[in-house]
């Protein structure tokens, strides 16, 4: 949106945090998701507005934490309805059960169902982004996945990708009611592997890990100690056929980012 010369607005919880932001012209705005009054002053005026989740890897069992967050945007939307909104979703998000830390975004699709405004959910496919940790432990040319059989396809994108279509949807020719975008390509972790092989120039491939590993290996990824299972009921249902493209009544946008550019990306970064 500032590449496209647009006013930016963004709702913040430190604004020493937001200072690069700030920096680039952007209104910064004091509060939090966890305050209605604060979301409402920050769509005062605007022409669009994008709203998200906090990416919450184990949620309270009734997931608490993003029904509270659905309840303070439902208010403020209420209150100082945008003209337009776009909301980030998943695939998957069309199942109400069964499909673990992806049932958030089914409860946010849900909340927004009664609001009277144009609204746009991406259900944006898993993030290549979440590979990254290969450019550290795929030296020995393994990639492990949660993803069985590697070579099953299912939707993918890249966050740069995600970023683009929301900036389209809120630039973009306005639209009435609500509508569905399903975001990302059917690729395999296989696929995945092989590119990241060309980046780090290693021969590289996945390899599914034990379904009886998964605890373990999440906490390694920062998930507390008995709290994996919504991560391991996404997986499953990944596995199963979750987030693949197709539901019906649904647009699709595919991704034009392949993994191989997120990876040569972040080793630059880290190089720099």
């Amino acid at each position: 949106m500032l590449a496209q010369g647009k006013k930016v607005r963004a709702l913040v919880r430190d604004r020493a945090k937001a200072a690069s932001w700030s920096d680039q012209g952007v209104e910064l705005v004091d509060g939090d998701w966890n305050d209605a009054s604060a979301i409402e002053r920050a769509l005062h005026g605007v022409d669009g507005a994008f709203v998200m989740l906090p990416p919450i890897w184990a949620p309270a069992p009734d997931f608490m934490e993003a029904k509270g967050v659905i309840a303070n945007y439902v208010e403020a939307l209420t209150k100082a309805p945008a003209p337009r909104v776009v909301a980030l979703s998943s695939m998957g998000a069309n199942r109400t059960s069964g499909m673990g830390l992806i049932t958030a975004l089914s409860l946010l699709e849900q909340g927004f169902r009664n609001l009277k405004l144009p609204i746009a959910y991406v259900r944006a496919g898993g993030f290549f982004e979440n590979f990254l940790y290969g450019l550290h432990v795929a030296h020995g040319g393994a990639l492990p996945v949660f993803y069985d059989p590697t070579n099953r396809k299912s939707t993918m994108v890249a966050t740069d990708d995600i970023g683009s279509e929301i900036a389209a949807l809120l630039s973009g020719p306005a639209w009435s009611g609500h509508r569905v975008i399903e975001l990302g390509s059917m690729v395999s972790p296989d696929e995945v592997a092989a590119q990241l092989g060309e980046v780090m120039k290693l021969d590289v491939r996945a390899v599914a890990v034990p379904r009886a590993d998964w605890p373990g290996a999440f906490e390694q990824f920062g998930i507390p100690k008995g709290r994996s299972g919504p991560a391991e009921a996404m997986y499953e249902a990944v596995n199963a056929g979750g987030m693949d493209l197709g539901v019906a009544g649904t647009e699709h946008v595919a991704g034009t980012t392949p993994p191989r550019d997120v990876f040569a990306a972040a080793q630059k970064a880290a190089s720099a």
